[in-house]
């Protein structure tokens, strides 16, 4: 049940050099960027922070300037958002911390419940970026059993103040963020197991987390979706646990500029798992966009 502490942690987290902190939307939030080109963001997910992109976003840099943060009660970052923790509650409050940065991004790349927080403010007509990745986005509800169990579920647990803690404590033991790894279909190198073992004992993270999952209702955007203002393309691992890859089919079936790119045998950590193919991917993008922009 260790806090993370940036005096203590912060030395040895991934791309600490690149870090500072932001005074934003009534919060302290933890920012890196690094590289030099075109603004690209990385929004990453519910329960992780920057150090997902700790391999990806150096990767980026040569063609990007990269600004990736840790999502309001995650990591480093301290505060709740006016409105608490749901969807347009987050998704305003990045959009207000973007402008205190004066980061208008030309590409915008979010995993999971990030893809998420990104559609809503390009729908929103917040810092839309020139086109949006998703990686194994979640951005449509759960199954209907899923969310009548996993939501007053979540929700119970986001309110007790024990909550937390107690997951804090089970995660004592290394073998239980193995259990919980396993639980995306990807399997990440020592150095990717050890920093969520890290995040998963510190009870102020895990609170984010499940604060997050409590208030987190996406049935408006998916009614919106359709309308959505900027090209999509839905990067989707074939082994991911998490999101099922057929709700990605979904949603090009709602897109018409939405394009699907299959990762074969990578879960929902793909990008922790083969940045390179990630990383490709978004340099492909981007030679498109401005190879458009010259004709």
């Amino acid at each position: 049940m260790e806090p993370l502490n940036w005096q203590v942690d912060g030395p040895h987290w991934p791309l600490h050099a690149c870090s500072r902190f932001v005074g934003a939307a009534g919060m302290r939030w933890h920012v890196q960027q690094l590289g030099a080109g075109p603004p690209l963001l990385l929004v990453h997910g519910t329960g992780a922070t920057t150090h997902s992109w700790r391999s990806l976003a150096p990767l980026l840099a040569p063609h990007f300037t990269v600004t990736a943060f840790d999502l309001p009660g995650h990591g480093f970052t301290a505060g709740t958002p006016k409105g608490g923790m749901s969807l347009d509650a987050m998704s305003a409050a990045v959009a207000q911390l973007l402008a205190t940065l004066q980061v208008f991004p030309t590409f915008a790349v979010g995993h999971s419940a990030g893809a998420a927080i990104l559609c809503r403010m390009a729908l929103d007509g917040q810092a839309v970026a020139r086109h949006i990745v998703s990686l194994n986005g979640a951005l449509l509800p759960f199954h209907r059993l899923q969310r009548l169990l996993f939501g007053p579920v979540a929700r119970l647990l986001a309110v007790s103040p024990l909550a937390a803690r107690a997951v804090a404590w089970s995660a004592r033991e290394r073998g239980a963020v193995l259990r919980l790894l396993a639980g995306t279909g990807s399997v990440l190198d020592t150095t990717g197991v050890d920093l969520y073992w890290r995040l998963v004992r510190s009870e102020s993270h895990v609170h984010g987390a499940l604060r997050m999952m409590a208030q987190w209702n996406i049935e408006t955007l998916e009614h919106e979706l359709p309308r959505l203002p900027v090209p999509l393309t839905l990067v989707v691992g074939d082994a991911d646990l998490m999101v099922p890859p057929a709700q990605a089919e979904r949603v090009q079936r709602m897109l018409p500029h939405a394009d699907l790119v299959r990762l074969p045998r990578l879960g929902h950590l793909a990008h922790e798992e083969q940045p390179e193919a990630i990383a490709a991917i978004i340099r492909d993008l981007s030679a498109r966009l401005y190879s458009k922009d010259r004709q």
